[in-house]
């Protein structure tokens, strides 16, 4: 993080900023997920009480979270899920990898948390060449594929099991809006998925919402009178980067003038 911040990641040759010639060993200051692993990275090292309902409740527009201990409580970064099954879906659709995974337990609770920075959501998934009228742009893909993950469709096996709540979070540097009101609409979501006659309901409601970076920079600073000093410092470190990361969306060299929010 602070190699990036502070000028001393080197640049790559121009071949490589052409995309003519791949670097695989080189952490490129335009990768998401670079972003990601520092942001999920950090806050795995943080208490969740003093970060996650508010993420979450910011990014709904709800106050349904509470402070609270969370049992169980994981993050996992860039799983793959099962491919979607063919029963659901009129065309073959392979693996998604989800950027964010946070799980507990208390109570059964998913999150899928896509990020992104200078690319836009995938407008349309492999495999679907539009003629079966349904959208199959990222953000619905991961919608389905946490629905049916967390149990919301009927099973077709012996056994019904319960399902667990989910949400669908995007964190980019402005916020996404267009997707995401459109999915808030439970009539145009359900509209959007196949085969949706066989949901068995849907999660609580909100549970699609979005974030920008500026947004969460801010957040994470609201309780950081209840943190450890060793937390503090990482949430500041933390914000900053989002910050740093926001001004440098136009893809020049950015330097890290001024600290908003000053460490100790």
């Amino acid at each position: 993080m602070l190699t990036e911040m502070l000028g001393k990641g080197g640049r790559v040759c121009q071949p490589a900023r052409e995309g003519k010639l791949k670097c695989p060993l080189i952490v490129r200051p335009t990768s998401e997920d670079v972003i990601t692993g520092q942001l999920f990275g950090t806050l795995r090292a943080i208490n969740p009480r003093w970060w996650l309902p508010d993420l979450l409740n910011q990014a709904l527009g709800t106050q349904r979270f509470p402070t609270q201990v969370y049992r169980n409580f994981k993050i996992d970064l860039w799983q793959n899920q099962p491919n979607y099954p063919r029963r659901l879906l009129p065309w073959k659709e392979g693996s998604t990898q989800v950027d964010v995974i946070i799980t507990w337990q208390n109570p059964p609770t998913t999150v899928f948390i896509e990020m992104k920075y200078l690319a836009e959501l995938s407008a349309q998934t492999k495999g679907d060449d539009g003629r079966h009228g349904y959208p199959s742009d990222q953000l619905i893909r991961n919608i389905r594929v946490g629905l049916l993950g967390c149990r919301w469709f009927q099973s077709p096996g012996l056994f019904e099991m319960p399902s667990r709540d989910f949400i669908q979070l995007v964190i980019s540097p402005q916020g996404e809006k267009n997707l995401i009101d459109r999915y808030r609409n439970m009539d145009q979501l359900t509209a959007s998925i196949p085969k949706s006659e066989q949901l068995a309901g849907l999660p609580r409601q909100p549970f699609v919402g979005q974030l920008s970076y500026r947004e969460l920079a801010h957040l994470l600073q609201d309780n950081r009178r209840f943190l450890t000093r060793a937390e503090r410092i990482l949430v500041d470190h933390l914000s900053n980067y989002l910050l740093f990361k926001l001004g440098g969306r136009g893809g020049g060299e950015t330097s890290l003038t001024q600290q908003e929010f000053p460490p100790g």
